[in-house]
């Protein structure tokens, strides 16, 4: 038995050695770093108030993407979404607070084998650990500085190359960090689909604040790079990740909730100051990692890699982005409303799968939302159509995304627009069947798919949030 255990304690060596070696002077290290409930919009190089050098710098430095898409507007489905390289519904990671299937690969296992050491630092909001065995640098929701101050050192000293995933709990709220005095409520600019309330400009003026202070974060790690003499060695890629938690952002299907920054750094590689208008998706991450990486992306991987884009600023990826929103299950929502879309080069559908329930979620209890509602009943007529609008939907919407960037103007049943829209029903039904999505169906079960009701039956899940939701209303 002994010697069985020393032939063991040799292969693994041999193995670990043999990927060791499989690492060379080409391999980027990756650092990827992400923000939590940041609208694109706000962030200064994509002309929004938010004080952002850091992450402007990067802008003229690498390559500012314009048409980048997430599959979900929140966080847990976001975070599963970009490791495992799949949909939502495929890896089952689909409503809030949600976990993978068993047996799903992970950025992890794609990497590992090449000679990467892969960690994460900050927020995790992924499960289960088996799918996703990082090296966790983690004492608390934010990046720890110190931590990875001594990986990147490890990995230097080591000659190995390094993924890192670097994930903010910034802007997410409660906004109580950053510095608000840089943003007077009375002088910022409210975007047009928020009734204006002096509740809602003191709460952006906060937010703003709190995204600032993760551009302080990205600076800080960048200098990190520079610390450690590996900057111009590794492939950089900053996002924004969903919306905020004010309407028309998180929680939805529309572009505020969906797209994200993403600015990518990449010396010798990336031209600096280049722009890209190619629509891509977070799930075309994983690949662009495991080809940066000298590896080839496994056929299981949904996304495409981004790597002849980056090297040749082509501005073509794909025809269509994706995108899903369950509100069964999360803080505060919708018994049911499940919400699917697509995206073309100017037109985005919506489907409101469950459009006769009025939609709510944590945005419509929130202090700035019941601001609104109280405008609204003191006569605002401007706030009423915006909480109207809010919390009660057509079944399907058609937005000309350039035309009207911020989707205010809903086109579906316009007679000239027909073809368009049941061309991309079309797109958006034949995704939806080759992700096994059932709508309504998918839309029930989202509660067996949360690590809170994990392993009990439909009935008990619905009984339990249930009262969990009739409480958090009181």
């Amino acid at each position: 038995m002994k010697s069985t255990f020393v032939f063991v304690g040799i292969l693994v060596t041999l193995l670990s050695a043999r990927a060791a070696s499989a690492s060379g002077p080409d391999q980027p290290n990756i650092l990827f770093v992400i923000a939590d409930d940041c609208t694109f919009r706000d962030l200064g190089c994509y002309g929004g108030q938010a004080h952002t050098p850091n992450i402007d710098g990067l802008a003229g430095q690498g390559m500012l993407f314009e048409r980048c898409f997430q599959a979900a507007p929140m966080c847990s489905p976001t975070r599963h979404n970009i490791y495992t390289g799949l949909y939502p519904v495929r890896s089952g990671a689909y409503p809030n607070h949600t976990f993978a299937k068993r047996g799903t690969q992970s950025v992890v296992q794609y990497l590992r084998p090449l000679g990467y050491r892969v960690a994460l630092s900050g927020k995790t909001h992924i499960s289960p650990r088996e799918v996703f065995p990082f090296e966790y640098l983690n004492k608390g929701k934010n990046p720890d500085m110190k931590a990875i101050d001594v990986f990147m050192e490890e990995c230097k000293q080591a000659n190995t190359p390094f993924c890192l995933f670097a994930c903010s709990n910034e802007p997410h709220t409660p906004w109580d960090k950053g510095d608000p005095t840089r943003y007077p409520p009375s002088e910022v600019k409210l975007p047009s689909y928020i009734a204006d309330t002096q509740t809602v400009r003191e709460e952006f003026s906060r937010y703003l604040a709190e995204i600032t202070y993760y551009d302080d974060q990205v600076g800080q790690l960048l200098e990190l790079l520079e610390k450690h003499d590996v900057a111009d060695d590794t492939l950089v890629i900053v996002v924004s990740e969903q919306g905020n938690s004010l309407p028309f952002a998180k929680w939805t299907c529309y572009g505020n909730g969906l797209q994200s920054a993403m600015l990518v750094r990449w010396p010798g590689t990336v031209q600096p100051g280049s722009r890209s208008n190619a629509l891509v998706e977070y799930v075309d991450l994983l690949p662009t990692f495991v080809e940066a990486a000298g590896g080839t992306p496994h056929t299981r991987l949904e996304g495409k890699s981004l790597l002849g884009l980056l090297k040749d600023n082509s501005q073509h990826h794909k025809d269509h982005v994706f995108g899903l929103m369950t509100t069964r299950g999360i803080n505060d929502g919708s018994d049911v409303f499940a919400i699917r879309t697509v995206r073309g080069e100017r037109y985005r559908l919506i489907w409101n799968i469950h459009h006769q329930q009025t939609f709510e979620n944590a945005c419509t209890t929130s202090k700035a939302f019941r601001s609104m509602v109280a405008a609204a009943k003191a006569g605002d007529q401007s706030a009423e159509a915006i909480v109207q609008r809010y919390m009660h939907r057509p079944e399907y919407e058609l937005y000309d995304c350039v035309a009207d960037p911020l989707e205010l103007k809903n086109l579906y049943g316009q007679a000239d627009l027909e073809d368009t829209a049941n061309e991309l029903k079309r797109e958006l039904l034949t995704w939806m069947e080759d992700q096994g999505d059932q709508g309504h169906e998918t839309e029930r079960r989202a509660l067996l798919r949360q690590t809170r009701h994990q392993g009990k039956t439909l009935e008990d899940a619905e009984n339990a949030w249930g009262k969990r939701n009739r409480k958090g209303r009181k």
